[in-house]
């Protein structure tokens, strides 16, 4: 006799909802490393500011472990998550099957942790964990490459993030090479590398191919404008930046470095955020994309002034702008579109991702304080602790999203 009994309902909140798409286990990871990064960070600032001598050091300069697992531990994993999902759609190719993408999340978030673990104290962890990041950025190449030989037409956007994502794999491998023995001065380029050639170009090209789609959708008679020629012109500028720098030619940087805020600057101005005010989620990403142009103003008047004055002003203000200005706002805006998009809600900013977007701005005036102030160490301090109560509300809000089914029920 057959079971007349209804079927029990699903269960609302189970870890196994996680590897449904790629966004909701590697998002996940992303916002466990938001706070994991700064906590870290927070507590070695603390230890240098007031002495404490019991806190563990790490085996390299603690710079060179925040900049390095910042850029390619904390914000790629939401990059990952991104163009995993995304990439299949940009090319009219089927969607990965978890096997493509899960190994990618262990990988990279297990190497992170691992060498986390390693910055207390432990070289030999600390290398193993980035060797292990470093695997599941190869894991992540290969079905995205896959994808991309497989489709009929192959954009632009998609060869963009492709060749950050290979930049990015070959700055960390030479990260791990300096922590092998390799000369030192090769940790800089790594994280220039890191930082110029891996996230800005790929941050940039899903901005260049996002930003106007979203205001294209929502707002009446917007003008969708993503000009060809602008990837290629920003990708020769961001490699001419990088080989200046490595070379010694700050001075000189600023041949690259104005074309850019002039390039970014048209783009903020050529996207209209005047018409996109509505809804507030796409007058965000309008908002921190600005922050982009800022940026490089300041990093083009820090090199002129050096070529001028032959003086070095605004120390780390430059790359804390971009860092958490563009990267950091632009995290909270185009996550909470996807997350929220994703995951069958409706397509609103929130009171929760708005707090952690404007308190995000109040950490950036804590961080350009620390450095043109006195008493640089403290305020390092208080822009680490703000990062932290900034983020994680809005890191528990996603957490739950992550690990409950889609609000209309559909799968993904």
């Amino acid at each position: 006799m057959p079971d007349l009994l209804p079927s029990a309902p699903p269960i609302p909140w189970s870890p196994a909802v996680l590897t449904q798409a790629p966004h909701r286990v590697l998002f996940l990871a992303g916002a466990c490393t938001v706070l994991t990064s700064m906590a870290w960070w927070a507590l070695e600032l603390a230890a240098l500011r007031f002495g404490w001598s019991s806190w563990p050091q790490p085996p390299v300069p603690p710079a060179w472990g925040h900049a390095l697992l910042t850029a390619y531990g904390m914000l790629p994993l939401f990059m990952f998550g991104f163009l995993l999902t995304v990439f299949p759609r940009w090319l009219d190719r089927p969607a990965l099957p978890r096997s493509r993408y899960v190994p990618v999340a262990g990988s990279v978030f297990g190497g992170y942790l691992l060498a986390h673990a390693g910055l207390l104290g432990s070289l030999p962890l600390l290398r193993l964990g980035v060797a292990l990041m470093l695997a599941g950025y190869v894991l992540a190449l290969l079905p995205l490459t896959g994808v991309l030989r497989a489709a009929a037409a192959r954009n632009a956007h998609a060869w963009s993030c492709l060749a950050g994502l290979s930049t990015g794999t070959l700055g960390l491998a030479l990260g791990l090479a300096v922590l092998g023995g390799a000369p030192a001065w090769l940790m800089p380029l790594a994280i220039r590398l890191g930082v110029f050639g891996f996230l800005l170009p790929v941050y940039f090209s899903v901005c260049h191919r996002m930003i106007p789609f979203f205001s294209a959708n929502v707002v009446p008679g917007y003008r969708m404008l993503r000009p060809r020629w602008s990837l290629p012109v920003a990708w020769m500028l961001l490699l001419a930046h990088i080989a200046l720098e490595t070379v010694g030619a700050t001075a000189w940087r600023w041949l690259a470095d104005l074309p850019l805020a002039l390039l970014f600057g048209w783009h903020a101005l050529a996207w209209q955020p005047w018409k996109a005010r509505r809804p507030g989620l796409l007058f965000a990403l309008h908002l921190a994309f600005a922050w982009l142009p800022v940026a490089m103003v300041l990093f083009a008047a820090q090199s002129l002034w050096l070529a001028l004055r032959g003086e070095a002003v605004l120390g780390l203000v430059p790359l804390h702008v971009l860092t958490i200005g563009y990267f950091g706002s632009m995290l909270v805006a185009m996550v909470t579109r996807v997350t929220q998009g994703h995951s069958g809600r409706l397509l609103q900013m929130g009171a929760v991702p708005w707090l952690c977007f404007i308190s995000l701005q109040c950490v950036l005036a804590l961080r350009v304080r620390a450095e043109l102030g006195a008493d640089g160490y403290r305020w390092l301090v208080f822009a680490a602790a703000g990062w932290l109560l900034a983020f994680a509300p809005w890191v528990l809000r996603s957490a739950w999203i992550y690990l409950t089914p889609r609000a209309d029920g559909r799968p993904g």
